[in-house]
């Protein structure tokens, strides 16, 4: 029997999908571009001050923590009040949190608008894959437009890497719109513009909601008082308890090898390639300078005049990394690029072997088996060789680890019983993904490199090896717990 055509309907569902996974990517990425920048003019001190480092760790754990709670409280919401309404609200607390943020006049109100940004994307998510798994009555159109919509994701970050050069290069000439400008400058930073973009999906959403339906499904069973209430407890009754737990370390495995590998690469593996190698032993001396100037800077009250000559010192020390650092500014968006592309390619690759019609687990052994292989090789082999071989591993383990995303947005709403989606699909993404799986950033980088580097300073090879054993031991697990992931039944509804 062939599929239904699709209707006016259904191509708005999936264009306001495909919106709202793009911009989760788009809001979340942001953080790296504006974190820095944000919080050292907040607390009016340098950039390479140790200040904005701590902060910008703290405010990562801050955000995802929130996100991971109140992203488990919307999961509960989606199956109390319904898929389309919660996943509206998340949307517009998503597109106003980052344009509020970017008037902050404080660090705390800056960190309180990114962890409400975050705690909408965290809540989006689980509820339009709950509603687009049920909007769609047709099994493999559904399957189809789920893996399609989620592919959408990996443009966010390419998109929000392409406004912020933009900006950057336009700030200058922008109009200020009451934006509060930084101390002795006329403009306001360009941090703060590219927040203000975070509205943009709050646009077409507003304008597309009233034409498109609630779940019927949903609707029909709270109409006919068969809706059974949503329960965290219910999750760990015997018969959900095993796809509770599993679904739950897998996705805290996926988040794992992406914030424990994957995302302190750019930062603090790049500049160990050997293409860099000049630029980084340059800098080394010029770091440990400006490490002694901020250590001065910090330790002198803010009205002490004493602080505005070392502030002169730690400008012109910046003023010497900046042609260097810009070297490897390019090849972090470089290597950042190719991550960007192995995560569109792999979220691609899994919509069409859904469409094809593989097992649900079989399909995940696909990404699951050459995570084992490329992952250490990436890390032990490729790294110190640097060049393109590095690139493409690179890309590669973007490609096995983002698609992992996509599956579960397509497995979880099929395992949870109708009245239990949105909490069982939460609870796996944000107790396992967001709360767990997002902590292996700190293990690879205060935990696992450190106990490398022993009483020897923290080299950028030391990050790469712990991201090589962080990652490989957390693909061994998804691996071996993965032998417990049931194969779904079909849409179960009590």
């Amino acid at each position: 029997m062939s599929a239904p055509n699709l209707t006016r309907t259904h191509w708005l569902i999936i264009i306001i999908a495909a919106i709202g996974f793009l911009f989760d990517t788009y809001e979340l990425l942001m953080t790296p571009l504006v974190a820095a920048p944000a919080i050292s003019e907040l607390l009016k001190v340098p950039m390479n001050n140790p200040l904005v480092t701590s902060w910008v760790g703290r405010l990562l754990w801050i955000s995802a923590l929130c996100g991971g709670v109140f992203g488990l409280l919307g999961g509960w919401l989606v199956d109390k009040f319904g898929r389309k309404t919660i996943m509206a609200l998340s949307i517009f607390v998503y597109s106003f949190s980052p344009f509020a943020a970017a008037y902050s006049t404080s660090l705390g109100m800056f960190v309180f608008f990114r962890s409400t940004t975050f705690i909408g994307v965290c809540v989006e998510f689980v509820a339009a894959i709950t509603w687009l798994a049920e909007v769609f009555q047709d099994k493999h159109q559904r399957e189809k437009w789920l893996g399609i919509t989620q592919a959408c994701a990996s443009l966010g970050g390419i998109f929000v890497t392409a406004i912020s050069f933009w900006i950057s290069t336009h700030a200058a000439d922008m109009p200020l719109m009451g934006l509060p400008t930084a101390l002795g400058a006329a403009t306001a930073g360009s941090w703060r513009y590219l927040l203000m973009t975070g509205i943009l999906p709050a646009i077409p959403i507003a304008l597309m909601l009233p034409f498109v339906p609630e779940s019927k499904v949903w609707l029909e069973k709270r109409a006919s008082g068969q809706l059974k209430r949503p329960s965290f407890a219910m999750l760990f009754a015997p018969e959900l308890r095993r796809v509770t737990i599993v679904t739950a370390i897998l996705s805290a495995c996926a988040y794992g090898v992406a914030f424990g590998a994957l995302q302190v690469t750019v930062a603090r593996v790049t500049p160990g390639l050997p293409e860099l190698k000049e630029q980084s032993k340059a800098l080394a001396p010029l770091r440990k300078e400006a490490d002694g100037l901020n250590a001065e800077f910090n330790k002198l009250a803010a009205e002490d005049p004493a602080r505005k000559a070392i502030l002169g010192k730690i400008k012109e020390n910046f003023g010497k990394q900046r042609p260097l650092i810009e070297e490897v500014k390019k090849m972090g968006d470089k290597v950042q690029f190719h991550q960007e592309m192995g995560g569109l390619v792999g979220r691609i690759l899994l919509a069409v072997l859904l469409i094809v019609g593989i097992s649900r687990i079989k399909l995940l052994r696909i990404f699951q088996i050459p995570a084992l292989i490329i992952l250490p090789l990436t890390y032990f082999v490729f790294f110190p060789q640097g060049g393109n071989a590095f690139l493409f591993a690179y890309a590669l383990c973007g490609l096995v680890t983002v698609a992992q995303f996509s599956y579960f947005g397509e497995y979880l709403p099929k395992v949870f019983p109708l009245h239990l989606r949105g909490t069982g699909g939460s609870f796996a993404t944000n107790v396992g993904g967001r709360m767990i799986g997002t902590s292996m950033a700190f293990v690879t980088t205060s935990l696992v490199a450190p106990m490398l580097a022993g009483d020897g300073p923290l080299l950028p090879l030391h990050i790469a090896k712990a991201a090589g054993i962080v990652g490989l031991t957390i693909a061994v697990i998804s691996f071996l717990v993965g032998f417990f992931l049931p194969e779904p039944k079909e849409q179960p509804t009590d």
